[in-house]
């Protein structure tokens, strides 16, 4: 007996019709991580599972801050001596680099502005000491784009060299407030090894360590994964447990390269340490501040 062609077809048929109706899954229980009683287990990121240092100092190390009341930086942290800074760039600046350096004048109390033009950045600084700054910071570009940022503490150093990325200026930010000219708070926030408070002490001497309360501004230099992002705040306070916050402007981010004792010299200066990046981002859990 021949076989029909559509026999195939029919025990396809078939089988759609024996399925049952499609039933939905049944919806999984997540435990409730507002339960008290719920244990919560932590989430794994880069940042725990970092790799353990030596250098991290925990809480109030009599070593670390023995060598910090005798540094050269505690004239600044014990408000004995107000910062002057003077900031110039290359010889022919661009607009950006031009940006950044009006938003650091509005932003540092007693900063000033020195166009370069032929003179020698090694050569500035004993005309600086001269003229009572304390700091001079160098603002470098590459492409018309500003990229590092060299701080010289003055008149004995020490003096940081960091990468700079994603400028924003106060422009760009939206709904961006009014800088005044009152000396803001300073933050220094998760500088957890003894690089990283050395780092963050050049960085917070920038500023002076006298606020201005009245203006209710605060500036924060935030160390994340090596990298330090700057931002300018003004809060203001709602009620007795809420505050609210107003970005000023500008942001930016840096990355230490290296730190050198006393004044500038990339000739014969004495490097405390010095960043190589094929040797030190091997590992992506290391971190260094």
């Amino acid at each position: 007996m021949a076989r029909s062609k559509f026999a195939g077809m029919d025990k396809l048929k078939g089988k759609h019709r024996r399925r049952g109706p499609l039933q939905a899954k049944p919806k999984r229980i997540r435990p409730n991580k507002k339960d008290p009683k719920q244990p919560v287990t932590p989430q794994r990121t880069i940042e725990s599972a970092r790799v353990f240092d030596d250098t991290l100092v925990a809480g109030a190390d009599q070593e670390t801050m023995l060598d910090e009341q005798t540094d050269e930086l505690q004239c600044h942290f014990d408000k004995s001596k107000t910062p002057y800074i003077l900031i110039t760039t290359d010889h022919k600046p661009h607009t950006m680099t031009l940006q950044l350096v009006e938003e650091l004048c509005m932003s540092i109390p007693h900063a000033e502005f020195h166009p370069r033009k032929s003179d020698d950045f090694k050569k500035m600084i004993p005309k600086a000491i001269e003229r009572g700054f304390t700091a001079l910071l160098l603002i470098n570009e590459d492409h018309k784009v500003p990229n590092t940022v060299t701080v010289c503490h003055l008149p004995v150093g020490p003096t940081a060299v960091f990468k700079l990325t994603s400028f924003r200026p106060s422009k760009a930010i939206r709904g961006h407030g009014r800088r005044t000219h009152h000396r803001p708070e300073v933050i220094l926030n998760r500088f957890n090894t003894r690089l990283g408070h050395q780092a963050g002490r050049i960085l917070g001497a920038v500023f002076s360590l006298d606020p201005e309360f009245k203006g209710r501004s605060v500036v924060t230099w935030h160390n994340q994964r090596d990298f330090i992002f700057f931002r300018h705040h003004r809060y203001i306070f709602k009620n007795s447990k809420k505050v609210g916050l107003q970005e000023l402007g500008p942001r930016f981010t840096l990355k230490l390269r290296s730190i050198q004792r006393g004044t500038f010299d990339s000739k014969f200066g004495e490097f405390e340490w010095v960043h190589r990046r094929h040797e030190m981002e091997s590992c992506r859990t290391k971190f260094f501040l």
